[in-house]
Order: structure tokens, then sequence, then C-alpha cells
């Protein structure tokens, strides 16, 4: 069932990334049609990095379920058969261990507990705790940037689901699955 789910969840976070790598294409090329028109558009920049920040961290969320990311197999393909799995065992929990670190992380970034405290008022939140990360706009947009910062957490969660399905079922593999 874990596997499942991370394999739904890889599979969701794979089509917003292509959604999102197409609406980066179009918004450059409005760009770049309103900018030879002499009409620029100022927003459409900062709408075009904040979609490739998106389709990035889930596209890197989804590479985790599928390993395959980027990596140098030197080494791996150096090793004989056991060598080579206890190697991708040792990789599957760095990158859990990454995922759970990246938890705190976020909570600490975040702090819902405190903005829950705080009776979901931002500005009592920012008065007790300093964080002003519910009220900081985007430079152009004017959106406050936790919608940007919030694929922080969808990250995290993506990795540490994908990264615990690959520590309890070590063999799958995209192969597998389109066998499937």
């Amino acid at each position: 069932m874990l596997y499942r789910a991370s394999h739904l969840w890889a599979r969701v976070e794979l089509v917003c990334a292509a959604a999102l790598a197409a609406s980066v294409t179009g918004l450059i090329l409005l760009n770049v049609v309103t900018r030879a028109a002499g009409n620029a558009i100022y927003w459409v920049d900062e709408a075009a990095i904040y979609a490739m920040v998106w389709m990035t961290f889930l596209a890197a969320s989804a590479a985790i379920h599928f390993r395959s990311a980027i990596a140098v197999t030197l080494v791996n393909e150096m090793l004989d058969g056991h060598g080579a799995r206890m190697l991708e065992r040792v990789v599957d929990l760095v990158l859990f261990i990454f995922a759970c670190l990246m938890v705190w992380i976020c909570l600490r970034w975040f702090m819902p507990l405190e903005l829950m405290r705080a009776g979901w008022d931002v500005k009592a939140f920012q008065g007790q705790t300093f964080n002003f990360i519910y009220a900081e706009p985007t430079n152009t947009l004017g959106l406050p940037k936790v919608w940007v910062w919030l694929v922080m957490p969808l990250f995290t969660l993506g990795a540490l689901l994908h990264s615990a399905a690959n520590l309890f079922y070590p063999g799958r593999h995209p192969e597998a699955e389109t066998a499937q």
C-alpha cells in the first residue's frame, strides 16, 4: 500500500510538473511577444520563475520514487550484485534521513503550531515569532510568498513518502512498474 501511494503521488507530481513546464514555455513566449510589441507585462518573468521552481521540486520528488535522479554510477558499476544492492540501500537510507531533516526544517520555517497558537492571526504570529513568512509579498505578483514556498512542504512530504517506499520495497524499479 505504501509503494502504491508513492507511485500514485509520483504520477501526480509528474503531471503537475509537466503542466508547469508547459506554463513556463507559455509565459516565456508571452513575454517575448509582449516585449516585441513594446508592451511588456511586468509580472510574467516572476511567474515563469516560480513555475519553474515548482516544476523542479515536484519532478525531483518524483525522481526519488523512480530512482531516476542524475547520479554518478562509477562506484555502483564496480561493485558486484550484492554490493550494488547494499549501496542502493544506503542511498535510500540517506534520502530518507534527508527527507526527515526537511520535515524538521519546514516545521521550523513555517511554524504551523505557533501560527495555530496565535489563533491563525498572522500579525500576532509575526509579533510573537518575528517570522514574516506569511506576510512577505512577491515582487511583482503581489501574492504572499508563502504560496510560492509551499512547494517545500510538498516536496518534503513527497520525498519522505518516496524514500520510505524505496526503503521498504527495495526491489521495485520503473521497469517493474511498466510491466504491471
